[in-house]
């Protein structure tokens, strides 16, 4: 595989981007009608992107610093005034994320909600094209680019399969972002007018050098230019949008809409460590405090709203900006130990909540009592009868003379794989052992301990506090809402269950297994991404000297002596 992907290199890195644009152009020629041919097509380029996010992984993983880091120049223009993508460790590992779950989702998605609207599949193409795109770029302006494209196919993914509850959370989702696509202009307007540039790694190196009277203009920039992000990172107060957007979604859009919000932390992640490192002068630590302290109040909200929630696609939600509020506030306190941690916890934070919002349209499937309405893709509607005077016992119910049911019915088989694929997301989505959620949060806590010659700075004992506790309302408000679903004596028959349908749940759940019997090698690929990202000279020192290919004048490609006598 390193071999492979060494010969493909430098040009394998441009694949993430060209080949969902390449299949997005081609399902645009496919007839509607022709549902299968175009599933296939999505399905062979989706799992092609994985397999190129794989090599890429494999690439770097084999290399060392500054070796890790791939440089392409697409327009072949001298650093910094050309594109140029860049990968790295944090880079590679954000694209095997985003090709993992946009394969899980889209196979859930040929059950039934591909055929629910029209052009899902080269919007989903597209999705993935701006996700790809915005982990690779080098530069500020084409994270813009990236950063429109990946919203333009969200809007029309949120609004796939109509209904007047998705158009109204639509309109929201839309106005907000556009709100936030302006901020990010002004910022980085901003943010050029005053360092001449654009591209990342140059601008880290100019930071330091930026006049003192000039400095107060370009922070005012970055923090514009935060506050888009951390609008789609889900920081309190500005996440009001996203549960009621998320839980509106069909549930192949939810689970890669879990995906955008960790394009918001990776660029905080990516723009934190490079720009405001150390090494930046007046401009070291910029912004961190508030990462740290708004982190903790999304963490907080978070989970109080898990515990007022419920529906389980508002819960799952929830769970987006619990975990978004963990990695900011993990961020915030810019410790390389405690990033390993947090950089395990990412991806599966990310495949669990993915996973848990393709099982809640399973369980709200399940609370109809019509089977033939499991099958409707436009029924979009909250039938879920919550209240406890809906969920009576019927008449001659076998009762024990504590007036308890008696056990000895069977359980579907349907029922107990949702039922048994809920209890594994929450122990997931709650931390609890012995699966990786758990071992991504002690490895955070036991870095958040370890403060060698010092003792424990209190705002750590406090984001510990805040991490435990949210895991223990993330657990009582999943349990209440599995007794409600799963133990409830409600009269209904058995749920339609597709294997198509329970498959990616399943996979998805088995990656996050995986983790958790290769924890150690994870850990060790997320501690080598952190130590290279609190080094933002290895980063710096690789784009900027990065050399275009020398390209043939008309002279070589004639044959004739150079003028001038050159050779």
């Amino acid at each position: 595989m390193t071999a492979l992907a060494q010969a493909l290199m430098p040009h394998l890195m441009v694949a993430p981007i060209l080949l969902p644009l390449l299949a997005a152009c081609l399902l645009m020629f496919v007839s509607e009608r022709r549902h299968r041919t175009k599933a296939t097509l999505g399905l062979l380029a989706t799992a092609a992107n994985l397999c190129v996010a794989v090599l890429l992984v494999f690439w770097v993983k084999a290399g060392d610093e500054p070796d890790a880091f791939g440089i392409y120049l697409p327009s072949n223009w001298d650093v910094p005034y050309g594109i140029v993508l860049v990968l790295d460790r944090l880079s590679a590992l954000m694209l095997v994320m985003t090709a993992l779950v946009a394969l899980m989702a889209l196979l859930f998605s040929l059950a039934r909600w591909h055929r629910a609207g029209a052009h899902f599949h080269p919007l989903f193409q597209i999705q993935i094209m701006g996700l790809n795109g915005a982990f690779l770029t080098g530069d500020l302006f084409n994270l813009f680019v990236f950063f429109e494209v990946m919203l333009a196919a969200s809007y029309g993914l949120l609004l796939h399969g109509s209904g007047p509850a998705r158009v109204k959370a639509g309109l929201h989702y839309i106005a907000i972002n556009l709100a936030a696509s302006s901020l990010f202009l002004v910022g980085a307007a901003l943010i050029y007018g005053v360092s001449g540039t654009l591209n990342m790694a140059d601008l880290a190196a100019r930071i330091p050098e930026v006049p003192s009277a000039d400095r107060a203009l370009l922070h005012a920039g970055c923090a514009i230019l935060a506050v888009a992000f951390l609008a789609k990172a889900a920081m309190w107060p500005m996440n009001f949008w996203l549960v009621p957007a998320y839980a509106s979604a069909s549930a192949p859009s939810a689970a890669v809409f879990a995906l955008l919000t960790k394009v918001g932390i990776y660029v905080l992640l990516r723009l934190s460590t490079l720009l405001f490192s150390d090494d930046a002068g007046e401009s070291a630590g910029f912004g961190s405090q508030w990462l740290l302290w708004g982190g903790l109040a999304t963490l907080t909200m978070g989970a109080i709203g898990m515990m007022s929630a419920q529906r389980p696609a508002r819960m799952a939600g929830f769970a987006v900006i619990i975990s978004s509020g963990t990695l900011m506030a993990v961020l915030g306190l810019a410790r390389p130990e405690v990033t390993a941690g947090a950089l395990y916890y990412l991806p599966v934070s990310t495949f669990a909540v993915a996973a848990f919002f393709l099982l809640t349209e399973l369980m709200d499937r399940s609370r109809q009592s019509d089977p033939a309405r499991q099958q409707a893709p436009e029924d979009e509607e909250d039938h879920l009868p919550f209240s406890m005077a809906e969920l009576e016992l019927p008449r001659g119910a076998n009762l024990d003379e504590d007036e308890v049911p008696l056990v000895g019915r069977a359980i579907p088989a349907s029922t107990a794989l949702l039922g048994l694929a809920f209890i594994v997301c929450t122990l997931l989505l709650a931390g609890l052992p012995p699966f990786s959620g758990f071992i991504g949060k002690f490895a955070m806590l036991s870095a958040l301990l370890d403060a060698p010659g010092a003792a424990v700075a209190p705002v750590s004992w406090l984001l510990m506090a805040c991490i435990i506790v949210s895991g223990l309302l993330a657990l009582l408000a999943l349990s209440r809402t599995g007794i409600r679903f799963f133990w409830a004596p409600v009269d209904r028959p058995a749920p339609v269950l597709r294997v198509v349908e329970y498959l990616p749940i399943a996979l998805l759940i088995a990656l996050c297994v995986v983790f958790t019997v290769r924890a150690e090698a994870v850990m060790r690929y997320t501690s080598a991404t952190a130590a290279a990202l609190y080094q933002p000279r290895l980063y710096i020192d690789a784009v900027m000297t990065s050399r275009p290919l020398p390209t043939p004048t008309n002279a070589d490609r004639l044959g004739v002596p150079q003028p001038g006598g050159r050779p």
